[in-house]
């Protein structure tokens, strides 16, 4: 049977989960939870790794009661990750800070790339399971590439194997360096201990770069690593494990080789903060778990008890809404009602082609779950603020629609592999003859397919408001869930709720400061009082080099009569346009795109947009969420930018433009018992 040639990427990461959930619960090459914190050596693998700091002596320093918004990207893989050195990456963790601070940065198949603005934070968050050790494999000067295994991978990244002709090879042989690795390990012709010094190596040099490039008050690293996990039925369980600062640190991150089920990962982290050591997890790609990662039951089956709920929300605050693998907002099976739910949809479950049901996978109908548990007199497991990131896998964060490079390397970093402009006729000829199933006839042309690159997105940013550029003070706002996100144009949100705003506020050059003393902020709650209704302050703006902004919405979720319900309203317009009291929408601004050239309207749309709001269907018995989602104006998506420059019509079946968009963290209300 021949091997699909776009589906490569599916099939590299689907076969080190499918593999990986196979083997035992833990095994001989981590170290047991239960004794992972002590003191030692910091080779051993029950330590600690001191990380010698100067602590920045900040109590001579103003407070900043307005707090600034800071730009960051908290989902970074370089070529320690299993998969992305599979995919020809070998930039490294200290590659992926400076391309964040503005550096160029060499793609794998050969073109630079670089930030249009750098950002304020960065994570490298490789994987946890086999951290570096497909590097080693492929290094033959390497003990471990001695192993027969390791012949697979020998020279996988040589300058003479970078194009088109070593996908089948990176696929088929990685296929079975993974199964090779597992057995080799477990029946011990493979030295555990030579495998768990390669993974605490990585560890340790991933440490250093975040070290190296944290410059306080400048740019902010933080050290992190994402824990990989799925369900059995293939649902996504992927978090990225976010540490608050590097004084102390595990010798090895844990992984799914210690527990595939995510209560395991709690349950270390608890263990650590106990030792002083504080990190939070943040989940991500909901959309591609299948419904695992919202369900209402625990992993062994139990409904969703109050130990759990402050377990999770304890460990995490936070969820990834958008990515390069789709938007996980909500999905028009949903959200039926939501003009703007169809946004960027991956349809897939991550690394396959199987459909991921809609239910349990996306935030919004989280929100209303755990409202609705709420209601009935349980803790609410799903109270959490929103980011998001890219998950990059060449260390080089893609948020521009119009300079998109995807994120899995030589595989999609053509248009031709990412399918968004047909195939050439050697390409196709090729495929045809070794794997027929990875083309696809649309409107009589053929394109690549198979990994679903072309449902992928060009997203997105996480953004703070934090007192300053420090480690400290953005953990702090990741802890309250001061937080937003976009999909990738760096525009502010703010949000918040309070009883004493009237429009004054709108009017004052001291807005942030009288919401914060006389309200509260996205993240948090807001309590009932005195039968009154609350106010909430919405203020949004462009991004510098971003289109115009069409609308503001708070979008509201509650229960009623034991059903769970969400509503949309428009509460600001662009152009002067007030909100239509029947429709509740603001009305068109007109503003359109020419696909000839994906120029764009001028002079339509807002730089700002700003509103004082009160839900008119306010019930202060009923409690609800409220979060903030803006609208820019149209522009070309990726594939189309693709295609423009590729001198062919867009792919047909694909959207041809988008409107980006930002999140804020939502607002509860908390009705008086």
């Amino acid at each position: 049977m021949p091997i699909s040639h776009t589906n490569v990427a599916a099939l590299v990461v689907a076969t080190a989960l499918i593999l990986s959930s196979a083997s035992c619960e833990r095994t001989s090459i981590t170290q047991e939870v239960d004794d992972f914190v002590g003191r030692g050596d910091p080779d051993a693998p029950n330590t600690l790794i001191p990380v010698n700091r100067e602590l920045i002596d900040r109590t001579t320093k103003p407070l900043n009661p307005s707090r600034n918004a800071y730009f960051g990207d908290l989902h970074v893989h370089t070529e320690y990750s299993f998969d992305a050195y599979s995919f020809g990456t070998t930039a490294t963790p200290y590659d992926a800070y400076r391309y964040a601070k503005g550096a160029p940065l060499t793609h794998p198949r050969g073109y630079e790339i670089k930030l249009e603005q750098p950002l304020d934070f960065y994570a490298v968050t490789d994987h946890a399971m086999f951290l570096g050790v497909v590097r080693e494999a492929a290094d033959t000067s390497t003990e471990f590439s001695k192993y027969r295994v390791a012949e697979l991978i020998h020279n996988l990244n040589a300058p003479d194997n970078m194009g088109d002709t070593s996908v089948l090879q990176r696929v088929s042989n990685f296929a079975r360096f993974i199964p090779g690795t597992l057995i080799g390990l477990g029946d011990g012709s493979i030295d555990p201990e030579l495998t768990l010094n390669i993974m605490k190596r990585a560890w340790l040099d991933t440490i250093d770069a975040a070290e190296q490039h944290n410059d306080p008050g400048r740019f902010t690293t933080f050290v992190a690593y994402e824990y990989t996990s799925s369900s059995n039925d293939r649902g996504n369980l992927h978090r990225n494990v976010i540490f608050r600062n590097s004084e102390r640190l595990p010798a090895v991150p844990f992984s799914r080789f210690n527990s595939q089920n995510p209560e395991g990962l709690w349950d270390w982290m608890d263990g650590l903060r106990e030792h002083g050591i504080e990190s939070l997890a943040i989940p991500h790609n909901s959309n591609g778990s299948n419904g695992q990662m919202f369900k209402l039951e625990d992993w062994a089956g139990n409904p969703l008890d109050d130990d759990y709920a402050e377990q999770r929300m304890r460990n995490e605050p936070l969820v990834e809404i958008t990515q390069i693998k789709g938007t996980s907002d909500t999905h028009p099976e949903l959200s039926p009602n939501d003009e703007w739910a169809n946004f960027e949809i991956y349809p897939y479950r991550v690394g396959t082609t199987q459909h991921s049901q809609p239910q349990g996978s996306y935030v919004r109908e989280a929100y209303l779950n755990g409202m609705d548990i709420a209601a009935k007199g349980g803790l609410n497991p799903y109270k959490f603020g929103l980011v998001a990131a890219s998950d990059t896998h060449v260390a080089a964060t893609t948020d521009d629609e119009a300079t998109f490079f995807s994120k899995a390397g030589i595989l999609d970093g053509s248009p031709v592999g990412r399918g968004s402009v047909p195939a050439p006729f050697l390409q196709r000829t090729a495929a045809k003859l070794l794997a027929p199933d990875t083309l696809i006839t649309i409107d009589g042309k053929q394109y690549m397919q198979g990994g679903g690159f072309e449902t992928w997105s060009a997203s997105g940013i996480a953004g703070v408001w934090a007192e300053e550029n420090t480690r400290e003070s953005i953990y702090s706002a990741f802890r309250r869930k001061e937080t937003f996100a976009t999909t990738g144009p760096r525009i502010k949100v703010r949000f918040f709720a309070g009883y004493n705003f009237d429009e004054n506020i709108l009017k004052n050059p001291d807005l942030a400061q009288i919401a914060y003393a006389g309200g509260v902020s996205m993240g948090a709650d807001l309590d009932a009082k005195d039968g009154q209704t609350p106010a909430f302050v919405v203020w949004a703006q462009a991004a510098p080099n971003g289109a115009l902004l069409q609308r503001a919405q708070i979008i509201k979720g509650y229960i009623k009569d034991g059903a769970a319900v969400e509503k949309i309203y428009d509460v600001a317009c662009s152009d002067g346009w007030q909100v239509d009291p029947n429709t509740g929408r603001c009305p068109g601004n007109g503003a359109k795109v020419n696909l000839a050239d994906c120029s764009i309207s001028q002079g339509v749309g807002a730089g700002e947009l700003l509103s004082l709001w009160r839900d008119p269907d306010f019930d202060i018995q009923q409690e609800a969420f409220y979060y903030l989602r803006v609208l820019e104006n149209p522009t070309c998506r990726w594939s189309t930018w693709d295609a423009l420059r590729e001198g062919v019509e867009p792919r047909p079946d694909l959207a041809k433009t988008l409107q980006e968009r930002a999140w804020s963290s939502p607002i509860w209300y908390k009705a008086s018992e």
